[in-house]
């Protein structure tokens, strides 16, 4: 999405929500510090971060059911300040669902249009929109009881859609589905948000989930942002050591930096071993003998039972422990002083056939370009 779709990259255009400076506190805690943030029409946007990071405290800044303590939220240049949460043009879709148990499907998704007191004729119609576009007809006289989870999960994503507002708040909307369930589910959020074009904000705790339905992620920590960024970009290019160790699964070596030549910085990170090369990545590289660390994703470190020719980085150590997932083997290796380096790969053939296995000597070794230096 983000190569046809990234008005974050275009100077001129307008955001539909932004966070301005925002600040929130709870007495002493302070919940949000300082936030700045904007989300663009049409985006799928996801705010990533462990429990207690405040993502959720935004998400109900924005519904109306919290206010800034200090700067502003507006929403298509509205200041939203005073605005009560049944006049913003925004839904919010509950990690419970929230459905009545005594109505059926299509009474839930026409509720908030009844509400309103739309003609009867309208909500018919719109209902049978939703139906359909969360392919729901086979059962709009059913009650929520008589469903599955996923099936619940898209009435409550279609009642949240049924007013066509601008912008719908998802809050952990598929933790309570099963994995192989919530996998199905995430391309299915992604077609209906793109068919209709509404945006969506999404707050999950789930990497992976936010990197599969997002076109822009926010990982936050503390009430701050870390990053925000398309998950490409925040897979390869994370910008600190939380952000790598957070998304995805990374090794991540400390050092001092002892030279630079050509965009490749050498990093003295073991005495009598070679500098660990990394390329700079147009990154601002810290002063010589000055700390950084390097990040390289288990999957770009190659291991071999023989010390490779000609690798920008190479290092030994004994197979210390196997995890096997099936698509994958992950082996961690422990070299001499104790540090656990990972190498993850792909299992084209049976484990009977593995060429690795608990304490064998091997070698890892990855190019200078698959690394990322960070400064913090």
């Amino acid at each position: 999405m983000a190569g046809e779709f990234a008005p974050w990259a275009d100077r001129d255009a307008q955001p539909l929500v932004r966070f301005e400076n925002v600040t929130k506190r709870f007495g002493d805690f302070v919940a949000i510090r300082n936030l700045s943030v904007d989300i663009y029409e049409r985006e799928f946007f996801a705010l990533l971060g462990p429990s207690g990071c405040g993502k959720t405290t935004l998400m109900r800044m924005l519904a109306g059911f919290e206010s800034a303590s200090e700067g502003r939220v507006l929403l298509a240049g509205q200041d939203l300040a005073g605005v009560p949460p049944n006049r913003r043009p925004v839904n919010m879709m509950f990690q419970s669902y929230a459905l009545f148990p005594h109505m059926s499907v299509a009474k839930n998704i026409g509720f908030g249009l009844a509400r309103e007191g739309k003609p009867k004729a309208e909500i018919r119609a719109r209902v049978d929109e939703m139906l359909a576009l969360t392919q729901l007809e086979p059962f709009a006289n059913r009650k929520p009881h008589q469903l599955s989870g996923g099936q619940r999960q898209r009435v409550a994503l279609a009642r949240s859609l049924a007013k066509r507002p601008r912008l719908v708040l998802l809050d952990e909307p598929l933790a309570a589905l099963d994995k192989k369930l919530r996998e199905e589910t995430q391309f299915e959020l992604m077609n209906i948000q793109e068919s209709i074009g509404v945006t969506f904000i999404i707050v999950t705790h789930d990497q992976e989930e936010a990197m599969t339905v997002a076109s822009r992620i926010a990982v936050m920590q503390g009430g701050e942002l870390e990053q925000v960024s398309p998950p490409i970009e925040l897979y390869e290019r994370p910008n600190s050591r939380y952000v790598a160790d957070f998304v995805g699964d990374a090794n991540i070596l400390q050092g001092n930096v002892a030279t630079m030549s050509e965009g490749v910085a050498g990093l003295a990170w073991k005495e009598n071993e070679p500098n660990l090369k990394v390329s700079d990545r147009g990154v601002a590289v810290p002063a010589v003998a000055s700390t950084a660390w390097l990040s390289v994703r288990p999957e770009k470190v190659e291991i071999s039972h023989d010390r490779p020719a000609g690798a920008d980085n190479a290092v030994s150590g004994h197979v210390w422990d196997i995890a096997y997932t099936g698509s994958t083997s992950t082996y961690h290796v422990r070299l001499d002083d104790g540090t656990i380096v990972k190498s993850r790969e792909v299992n084209q053939h049976s484990v009977a056939d593995r060429r690795f296995t608990w304490e064998d000597s091997v070698w890892l070794h990855w190019p200078a370009a698959a690394g990322v230096l960070l400064t913090r």
